[in-house]
C-alpha cells in the first residue's frame, strides 16, 4: 500500500499517510499529494488509489486522527529500568571486594533490560513486573555489597584487636 504525503492549507508538507489516513485528514480534490513513484506532485482527485475518498457516500469517522494520537499519549509512561543501578551493584562490589557475589547482581540486569523491551511492545504489565523484579535484585545485590564491606571491615579489627597488631605491624605481618 502507498504512503502519501500531502500539501497542508497551512502550506506545510505533511506526511506519511495511508489512503485511509488522508480520509481521517480530510483531504479536498484539488489538494496535492505525492507517494513514490510519481513524477510530481497532483491534485489528490488525479491520483487513482484516493478516487474513492471523494465519492459522496463516504461517512467520515467519529474520531479524528489527531484524537486517536492524543489517546495514545495517555498510555503510561515508562517504569523505571534500574538499567544504571543494576550495572553499578554488579560490577562495583566485584570490583573494589572481589566477591562472586555480587555477581547475582547480573539477574537485576537481565530484568532491567527487560522493562523497555515490554513496555515498547506495549505490554505495560510485564514492563512493570519486570522494573520490580530488577528494583528487587538490585537491592539484594547492594545489601550483598554492604554485608561484604562489613565482614571485611570486621576481620580487620579482629585482626588488630585480637593478635595485637598495629597498622604498621600489620604491614611488617605481610611482608614477612
Amino acid at each position: 500500500m502507498n504512503r502519501y504525503f500531502y500539501i497542508g492549507a497551512d502550506g506545510k508538507q505533511r506526511g506519511t499517510f495511508s489512503p485511509e489516513e488522508l480520509r481521517v485528514e480530510n483531504i479536498r480534490r484539488e489538494t496535492l499529494v505525492w507517494t513514490q513513484g510519481m513524477d510530481q506532485w497532483k491534485r489528490a482527485d488525479e491520483v487513482e488509489d484516493l478516487q474513492y475518498i471523494f465519492q459522496t457516500s463516504y461517512n467520515p469517522p467519529t474520531h479524528h486522527f489527531t484524537e486517536i494520537k492524543e489517546e495514545a499519549q495517555k498510555i503510561q509512561p515508562m517504569p523505571k529500568s534500574w538499567l544504571i543501578e543494576s550495572i553499578l551493584v554488579t560490577l562495583l562490589p566485584f570490583a573494589f571486594c572481589g566477591s562472586f557475589l555480587s555477581l547475582i547482581g547480573i539477574v537485576a540486569i537481565v530484568f532491567a533490560a527487560q522493562v523497555e523491551s515490554s513496555y515498547s511492545r506495549g505490554d505495560y504489565d510485564a514492563s512493570l513486573e519486570a522494573s520490580r523484579s530488577a528494583g528487587k535484585w538490585t537491592r539484594i545485590s547492594l545489601w550483598i555489597f554492604i554485608a561484604w564491606v562489613v565482614l571485611i571491615l570486621a576481620a580487620v579489627v579482629l585482626l588488630v584487636g585480637l593478635l595485637g597488631y598495629s597498622f604498621t605491624g600489620l604491614g611488617d605481618l605481610i611482608n614477612t
